[in-house]
Order: C-alpha cells, then structure tokens, then sequence
C-alpha cells in the first residue's frame, strides 16, 4: 500500500478552533505538544500565504506536535474560514501584521514562547507583526521574499487573476486557477477530495481579501534592514528556508535577505514555492532542529 501525497487534506490531530480576532474569529487548527516528548512551553504559530488556508500546514502538524511544541495553524482574516475588513487596504501586510501581533500577544499571555512561521505572504504578514512588537522567540520565512513579488510567471498570473476577478468575479477568477493548477503534472492524479477542498476554499475567500492582498504582492517595499533592527531588539532569531525550485522570490534573493538579516539559511532539493506540502519531510528536518536549538 502506497502512501498518499502529502496535501491540505493530509490527516492529523489538530483540533478546529476559532480564536478572537480585530476583524472577527481567526479559524485555527491547534494541536497540542506532546507524543515523542514533553511539552516545551513553545507554539509553533503558523501563517499562509496568499489563497491559502490553515490547512496549508496539514502534513506539519502531527511531527511538530509530537517533537514537543504546540501547533496554532490560522487562516488570514478573509481567507477560507475566517471574516476580513471591508476594506482592500487592510489586507496589506502592514495591518494584516497588527491584526497577527494580536494574535502572538495573546498565545504569550498564555505563558507560551512563540515561534512564528510565514509562508510566501504570510510571511510579509508574520514580518509586520514583528516591526510592531509580535513578543516572538524566533521567525521563519518559507519561501518569501524582502519586498514585492517580482516579474515572472507568478507576478503575471497575479496581475491576470486580479483583473479577472474584479471585472467578473469569483467564479471566473477560479476557472482560472484550475486552468493554471492543471499545468501541474500531477494534476490527473490529484484526489477528487483535494481538488474540491481547493475550489471550495477559494469561493468562501473574500474577494475583497484576494484583491487586497494582491496589491500587498505588487506593492510591498523591501523592509529587511527594518526586521533585522527588530529582531535583535527582541533577541529574536530568524531562518529563511526555500525550495530549489521556487518560481516566487529566487533562490539568491532569498539567501540575500538571509544574509542582511543575519539568519540562518537553507535550501530544500527538489522543493518548490511550497515545501509544507511538497517536501514536508525534507522541510521538518530542517526546521525542528533549529527551533530546538533556538530555545535551548
């Protein structure tokens, strides 16, 4: 018996929760430390990027449990299960960031350490919680970048679905995606459960939420030399991680951001833009031993 590809609908032991957010309850997946070890005192606070959910995060959850840290898996306000602003704007990284520090703040209240993780934007997101004080122990950026996302495949497909979505709405803007997901080789083999999990995620979305946070995509400056300020005032450590393959932000461009930041750096063979589902085992090898290494 073969085992399935890792995916969103991979199975875990996570518990769905709903924490109190500015805009509304943030759906969570939390899964409490425990298993191969006892429980260190530290959430593992875990941010999509942009069209994605909590669920982004399914192949972590059990391992990262089970080596001692808490698991708190969120949606962005006005992704999948959560509520957003009415406004483009605030779907910007900035206030997306404050909205996140509230988030951090309050897992802290708790007596918990937080590691904060943001993929692609969620990791533009989890560094504006830290330029407005996100009470962190360390920060990791998976396959992100210093500013905005630059000319190439997936800058054209953003500006293509954005225009789509605003002159014809949500279901078009998903015709679109389907069409852009079905290049993937794999596609045929994809299980009909994921692909309807995939559209069914997309239409509950906000549209307003999916035009806001392309803009923060087009727009966002580079802000690196500001977190890397941010991150020796808290004491906090950092480590950018990317798959080899990345087709957002490149490889070089990431191990640049690494270096000005001062963080720990690796690359995944084989990974693309999104190794939690790609190369969960791979990404976990790397991460797990540097977490621990940060709160020993």
């Amino acid at each position: 018996m073969t085992t399935p590809p890792a995916s969103q609908i991979s199975p875990h032991r996570a518990v769905r929760i709903d924490l109190a957010g500015r805009w509304g309850p943030v759906a969570a997946l939390r899964a409490t430390a425990g298993g191969n070890g006892p429980d260190l005192g530290v959430t593992a606070l875990l941010v999509p990027g942009y069209t994605g959910s909590k669920e982004d995060f399914a192949p972590l959850v059990d391992p990262i449990a089970d080596a001692g840290f808490e698991v708190v898996a969120i949606d962005l306000p006005g992704q999948y299960e959560s509520p957003g602003p009415e406004r483009e704007a605030d779907y910007r990284p900035a206030p997306l960031g404050v909205a996140l520090a509230d988030l951090v703040e309050k897992l802290a209240a708790e007596g918990r350490r937080v590691l904060l993780l943001g993929h692609s934007y969620g990791g533009l997101v989890a560094r504006a919680a830290v330029l407005v004080g996100a009470p962190i122990v360390g920060l990791t950026l998976l396959d992100s970048g210093p500013g905005e996302l630059p000319v190439g495949d997936r800058r054209t497909a953003l500006d293509v679905g954005s225009a789509i979505l605003r002159e014809q709405g949500m279901e078009a803007a998903l015709r679109l995606r389907e069409a852009r997901d079905a290049l993937d080789p794999y596609w045929p083999a994809w299980p009909d459960e994921l692909k309807q999990f995939l559209r069914t995620r997309f239409l509950r979305s906000s549209p307003v939420g999916l035009l806001g946070m392309a803009d923060g995509l087009r727009y966002e400056p580079d802000l690196v030399v500001r977190l890397a300020g941010a991150l020796r005032a808290a004491r906090a450590s950092c480590l950018v991680i990317c798959g080899e393959n990345d087709d957002a932000w490149s490889v070089a461009t990431q191990r640049d951001m690494a270096d000005r930041l001062d963080a720990d750096f690796a690359v995944l063979p084989g990974a693309g833009h999104s190794p939690n589902t790609e190369s969960p085992a791979e990404l976990l090898a790397t991460l797990l031993p540097t977490w621990r290494s940060w709160i020993s």
